[in-house]
């Protein structure tokens, strides 16, 4: 039971830590941090460098009071004064000792300020890529930001909706135009069968005429047998006057 609520437990700071930790943020964070540590390392080598320089003064004060004394050694010992010749010996011995201390001390806290230079250096150089590369990534993520706002955009247009209508809307728009072609051949239609009959009946009529004019000159025709009707007639009518 209490692994299962550690497990719960874990799993819900998790999800509000990944949902905190912006990428872009924490990589323009950590060039700003990058950019806090120039100052302060400045401060540190600087620090150094004046170590360095103390040290530098030291050692020329030293050096300058070792050949003093120096001096004042050789006078005394020509001056016959073996007294302050070893008094001045003395001072001499304890110099030289403090100026091989300086010494030493001068040459590590050299050797310190060139490391601190060559710290800062590879720093620096070190803090270049990582910036380049922190800008790089940067803006590879707005792109795959801009490209997930896209995408869920288009994910919300209700395309089988659209696609559904748009279907039937033109599945409409060829029916009606099959009708209106459909229409339209029937209506040629029905004009080139009309004139056909029409010619058929000129034919027709063209050809009675043509038979009614063979008839004639064959003395068939109906106008040349009502000729002696109106003979007989008469005939009937002399009689019977």
């Amino acid at each position: 039971m209490f692994k299962r609520l550690s497990r719960v437990l874990r799993s819900f700071f998790g999800f509000f830590i990944s949902v905190a930790e912006d990428p872009e943020l924490i990589l323009e964070q950590n060039i700003r941090d990058m950019n806090d540590q120039v100052p302060r390392m400045n401060e540190s080598i600087a620090m150094v460098k004046a170590n360095v320089t103390l040290l530098e003064k030291e050692e020329s004060k030293y050096k300058t009071e070792v050949s003093d004394l120096t001096a004042k050694v050789k006078a005394a010992v020509q001056a016959g004064r073996d007294d302050l010749a070893g008094h001045f010996a003395v001072q001499l011995e304890q110099l030289r000792g403090a100026l091989a201390r300086t010494q030493g001390q001068l040459q590590t806290a050299q050797a310190a300020f060139d490391k601190a230079l060559a710290v800062k250096t590879a720093f620096l150089r070190e803090k270049e890529r990582k910036t380049h590369e922190a800008m790089n990534a940067i803006r590879d993520y707005r792109r795959a930001q801009w490209q997930k706002k896209v995408a869920d955009a288009m994910e919300q247009f209700e395309v089988a909706g659209i696609t559904q209508t748009h279907d039937e809307m033109v599945r409409k728009i060829e029916e009606m135009t099959a009708v209106n072609e459909a229409r339209m051949e029937m209506a040629i239609g029905n004009v080139d069968q009309q004139r056909l009959k029409i010619e058929e009946e000129a034919e027709k009529l063209r050809a009675s005429e043509l038979v009614k004019q063979f008839k004639a000159e064959m003395g068939l025709a109906p106008e040349a047998a009502a000729a002696p009707e109106k003979t007989i007639g008469g005939r009937e009518a002399g009689k019977t006057t």
